[in-house]
């Protein structure tokens, strides 16, 4: 055994902003071990200099400003694997700075296995059925991969903004949503695949029935203050891993003023 690790997960919307808003001050309190970071947004310098002193693997995307993955660890990486490339060895550019896998030297000598990941939002809106297109090809390839993962005899955890809430009780406004992206019948039928291959999903195995914890809410209005959000962000724990889980939860700022994302960030307390 290797004692309590704390990792957490977060969009940061960009982070170079997160910064400015406060997200060096929560890091500090919070404390995690290990950070797995979304839409990212930045080259890797920029990404190595916020995290001195930690380890960090970054996957920027093909497409400047948009998406990139990280893994930011007080823990060594000994290995990283970056993308999913289709049979021709090759991800087309919207999928690129997406997928970040990382293995993680624990103290016993054991392997944690880490996976960021971002996957497309997609919007349903009549003229953008490429970008469902998109979507539903890159959830194929996550899918397979997580097929894999899911067998691993060590423990991994594959977290981030997987931009679907699973069910009615994963957003506020179900009932308003039912034919946009993010709530589609097609999409959530694959975390119902994810979870029917043995995936735990420890947001809503620790967060009770529901409605909500929410991790998402737009800036716009007065959604983050009514709670009019949406359960997008996921720890999804395999069997070596899922029963580990001693504590999870959204660390919701206290107010709107007090966000560095539009996302909260999802933590997870593990005793490995």
């Amino acid at each position: 055994m290797s004692g309590v690790l704390t990792v957490a997960t977060a969009n940061v919307n960009g982070i170079r902003a997160a910064v400015r808003r406060g997200m060096d001050t929560w890091t500090a309190h919070r404390a995690p071990d290990v950070l797995l970071l979304q839409e990212v947004r930045a080259p890797d310098e920029v990404v190595a200099a916020q995290f001195d002193g930690w380890h960090v693997a970054h996957l920027p995307c093909a497409i400047k400003g948009r998406a990139g993955v990280a893994v930011v660890s007080r823990l060594p990486i000994t290995a990283s694997r970056a993308g999913l490339p289709g049979a021709d060895g090759t991800e087309p550019d919207v999928d690129t700075g997406r997928w970040l896998e990382a293995d993680l030297a624990l103290p016993d000598g054991g392997r944690l296995t880490v996976v960021s990941a971002y996957l497309h939002s997609g919007s349903a809106k009549p003229g953008q059925e490429h970008t469902m297109a998109a979507k539903y090809a890159h959830l194929d390839k996550v899918s397979a991969r997580l097929d894999e993962l899911v067998r691993d005899d060590a423990p991994v955890v594959v977290a981030g903004d997987v931009n679907i809430a699973h069910r009615e009780v994963d957003i506020a406004n179900w009932k308003g949503n039912v034919k946009n992206a993010g709530f589609l019948p097609t999409e959530r039928a694959y975390v119902d695949r994810w979870l029917d291959a043995g995936w735990t999903d420890l947001g809503r195995a620790h967060g009770g029935e529901g409605p909500g914890p929410y991790t998402w809410w737009t800036w716009r209005g007065q959604a983050f203050d009514n709670d009019k959000g949406w359960r997008i962000d996921y720890q999804l724990a395999n069997p070596v891993l899922a029963d580990r889980a001693v504590k999870v939860e959204v660390d919701r700022a206290a107010t709107y003023e007090a966000r560095w994302s539009d996302h909260a960030p999802l933590l997870a307390t593990y005793d490995l």
